[in-house]
């Protein structure tokens, strides 16, 4: 008799907020070629002879002033999203996995095939397409399938950045937040123009095309800038706001290369130099809090807002366990395993 699994997966936190600990995690991490996709020589120099050196002792406090009880709030909330699909539904087996860290994506797959699961869904929780997160997801899941020497019917949700599942439970987490004189600020994870580039096989509309990412076509049918772009245009319509209420920006850049623009530092800048004083930031690519928006926004944004002539800044929360929004996301999974068998 079949039976459904479903292998959550998301990025990954240091284990402990330690600079050992997170000297571990970065290694991993900034070592995967998805995510710095430089050859390996200049990638291993960059990462063991400067980063590695020098950033863990600098993020170690930052992790521990988010950390909580149980936890880092990334490895918290996947847990408590698990138990609560677990507990709505009870035909479908459910484990979650961070890409790098813990726990692995081969322990959870190991978990699922030893409960006897012959139906998987592998389900990165990133609702933007991108090669250093959605693919190296999967990628790393497949080649430990095949060390595990497992063939399970295999299912993938690759991005989902306008389900209605997805998009209401993200505009009503905004809707309480907003007021006549609030400008609403999407920040974006920030992504290297070249791994956008990478995904238009055309090689004529990434960075070529004016505002490329606005425009749907074929060539950047798994473009991140345009995922982002259309989850901010779904929220906007919904919420109803004009132009001049909203805005759009990538965070988080490391490195010297090109990165998507605007950024949300310039974004802000110029925010309050339009007269912008009351700012409310919601960070969509993000399903759950972390350093990019506990430490990132809340703290070193709203410092640079306010030293500009900001007076008010929300950071809004990222959907965590809300429960609309694990409905939603067990919604999601319902359809994957119908259109399967359809």
């Amino acid at each position: 008799m079949a039976k459904k699994g479903v292998l959550l997966m998301n990025v990954g936190t240091p284990d402990e907020p330690t600079v050992a600990s997170v000297r571990t995690y970065l290694r991993e991490f900034l070592l995967d070629p998805d995510v710095i996709d430089i050859p390996a020589p200049l990638r291993h120099l960059l990462v063991r002879g400067i980063i590695l050196r020098t950033r863990p002792r600098k993020i170690a406090p930052l992790y521990k002033s988010i950390w909580m009880d149980d936890g880092s709030p990334l490895r918290v909330y996947s847990q408590r999203v698990t138990d609560n699909l677990r507990s709505i539904n009870h035909d479908v087996d459910f484990e979650f996995a961070m890409r790098y860290g813990n726990p692995s994506i081969r322990s959870g797959l190991e978990a699922l095939k030893q409960r006897g699961v012959t139906d998987l869904l592998l389900l990165p929780m990133f609702p933007h397409y991108a090669q250093a997160t959605t693919e190296s997801s999967l990628k790393h899941a497949h080649l430990q399938l095949k060390a595990m020497n497992w063939s399970p019917n295999l299912l993938e949700m690759g991005h989902f950045e306008t389900a209605e599942e997805f998009i209401g439970p993200l505009s009503e987490s905004i809707r309480p937040h907003l007021t006549e004189d609030t400008h609403l600020l999407f920040s974006y994870h920030g992504l290297p123009v070249s791994h956008v580039k990478r995904i238009d096989r055309s090689k004529a509309h990434c960075q070529t095309v004016e505002a490329c990412c606005t425009v749907k076509c074929e060539a950047n049918s798994l473009c991140y800038g345009r995922h982002c772009n259309e989850t901010t245009m779904a929220v906007v319509e919904r919420l109803g706001l004009k132009p001049d209420q909203w805005s759009l920006s990538y965070q988080s850049r490391l490195g010297p290369v090109k990165w998507l623009e605007p950024s949300t530092t310039q974004m802000v800048e110029a925010l309050v130099k339009k007269g912008v004083k009351k700012l409310a930031i919601v960070a969509p690519a993000f399903l759950a809090d972390g350093l990019e928006t506990l430490e990132e926004l809340d703290i070193g944004i709203r410092e640079e807002f306010m030293e500009h002539g900001g007076t008010e800044l929300k950071v809004i929360n990222c959907l965590n366990d809300d429960e609309q929004w694990v409905r939603g996301l067990e919604q999601l999974i319902a359809k994957e395993f119908e259109q399967a068998v359809a």
